[in-house]
């Protein structure tokens, strides 16, 4: 099997499964190399999973070896990196967001068509064995035609359990941009392109204290909105209600519903990729409970995070679409960055661009990628 070799940029919190997958499970993968703005980072990383090269940016980007960089950096900086090696011939796999606004995003997508490369983008959830199995509910009809839908991602804030949380309050977080990426990545891997945005937001408080070990007692400023509530209006006609907030102690709200004309999809969180699926129909023999559907590959628990990056790789060694695309990402985006347009101009916000739904793995048992 080919290997295709990989450049991780960014040695931060988030790296650690990155490269325990991409080093132990993806086998078509091979990380030659990473780099993070302290060297020391980079090392350590490079010494705990026996990576080749540990260098600066500059360097990986040099390197002529390198088909695809991992961009693990934080938000603020995604589009210098991402277009930095576009530029330099790289494929780009990037943490969520891509870009902070449109005219970032638009600089990223058009340079990587221009240069034939491939974007993608987390969250590549949606490619784990529970929204697979949504997905295969729904176009089988078992709950019918989607009606309506509700999603909810309400908690008291990261600074309780987070060592360094300071990053959740500025542009480019907050519970939207962190969190909304694997809702809205799922309702359109389930229920096809967003046709319009309606939202409110609010702020409940500018400072914040954090609770967690490493900085307890420190104080953040928060530079963005905490609670979102959103109505989505997707081409298909299903209406969806999103609540997005780091401003809730404790809820009872459902994590994931899909409510269909024959019956009620519980969805698994989409943050994971195995996880609960649960069905409820009108039928008089199961009607007013719920009953739970095995999931076909993988175990509840699996954390698959680099499953996305599999893919492009393969994608790009078979000529292929990759399921994480620049169209997907394109159309996930504009959604995220214009909730806050249409809440700041009280009107209603209509979507510019559509996407092809990503396709279904068919063929649970045979697919295997790593």
């Amino acid at each position: 099997m080919k290997t295709t070799k990989v450049g991780v940029i960014g040695c931060g919190t988030i790296s650690g499964i990155y490269f325990e997958n991409l080093t132990k499970r993806f086998k078509q993968i091979e990380v030659l190399a990473c780099a993070d703005i302290f060297l020391a980072k980079a090392e350590e990383a490079a010494q705990k999973y026996g990576i080749p090269i540990a260098c600066s940016t500059e360097e990986l980007l040099k390197n002529p070896e390198i088909e695809i960089v991992l961009n693990l950096t934080i938000p603020a900086v995604h589009t210098e990196i991402n277009v930095a090696a576009l530029k330099a011939g790289k494929h780009v796999y990037c943490e969520k967001p891509l870009a902070l606004n449109m005219e970032d995003l638009n600089k990223t997508i058009d340079l990587a068509k221009e240069r034939h490369l491939s974007v993608g983008c987390a969250p590549d959830t949606f490619m784990g064995a529970g929204l697979q199995t949504c997905r295969k509910l729904i176009d089988e009809n078992w709950i019918g035609k989607p009606v309506s839908a509700t999603v909810n991602f309400v908690s008291h804030g990261p600074e309780t359990w987070h060592p360094s949380p300071e990053f959740y309050y500025k542009p480019g977080a907050g519970p939207l941009l962190d969190m909304g990426p694997y809702y809205l990545t799922a309702l359109v891997f389930l229920l096809g392109p967003i046709g319009s945005i309606s939202c409110f937001t609010n702020r409940a408080r500018d400072k914040r204290v954090i609770t967690s070990k490493a900085h307890k007692g420190e104080i953040i400023d928060v530079e963005v909105e905490t609670g979102y509530c959103g109505i989505l209006k997707f081409k298909s006609g299903t209406i969806v209600n999103v609540n997005m907030s780091f401003d809730v102690w404790l809820s009872n709200l459902p994590l994931f519903e899909i409510y269909g004309t024959k019956g009620t999809l519980v969805v698994t969180d989409p943050k994971m990729f195995g996880g609960k699926v649960e069905i409820s129909r009108g039928e008089k023999e199961i009607h007013d409970f719920f009953k739970e559907i095995p999931l076909p590959y993988g175990s509840a628990n699996d954390n698959l995070r680099g499953l996305g990056l599999a893919d492009m790789a393969k994608a790009i060694q078979d000529g292929t679409e990759p399921r994480v695309n620049a169209e997907l990402i394109y159309h996930v985006t504009e959604a995220l960055l214009n909730f806050e347009t249409a809440a700041n101009g009280s009107h209603v916000y209509k979507m510019k661009s559509t996407c092809t739904m990503s396709a279904p793995i068919k063929n649970f048992q045979t697919f295997q990628i790593f």
